[in-house]
């Protein structure tokens, strides 16, 4: 059906450097994939999936590090009391 080759992918790429320009052409590219990958999540019928796991890790690794201060805060406490008892 398409037939493209190097030469015709050359010339369209050509034409998209003199129609953006070459300080554009990240963010033309930014939001072409932007766009295809907003196109396929609406296929596969998934929606915010990827902000839904973001915010359950981040919700996961908070208590993780409050779980893994609250250890070190008790040693730190065991220790004062033996340099009472030493004392």
């Amino acid at each position: 059906m398409f037939d493209l080759g190097v030469p015709e992918l050359i010339i369209i790429l050509l034409v998209v450097v003199m129609i953006f320009g070459v300080g554009k052409l990240p963010e033309v590219g930014a939001g072409l994939g932007k766009g295809i990958r907003e196109f396929k999540d609406a296929l596969t019928g998934r929606s915010d999936d990827r902000a839904e796991i973001a915010a359950r890790s981040r919700a996961s690794s908070e208590p993780a590090a409050t779980q893994a201060d609250a250890p070190s805060e008790g040693r730190a406490e065991t220790a004062s009391k033996e340099e009472a008892r030493v004392e």
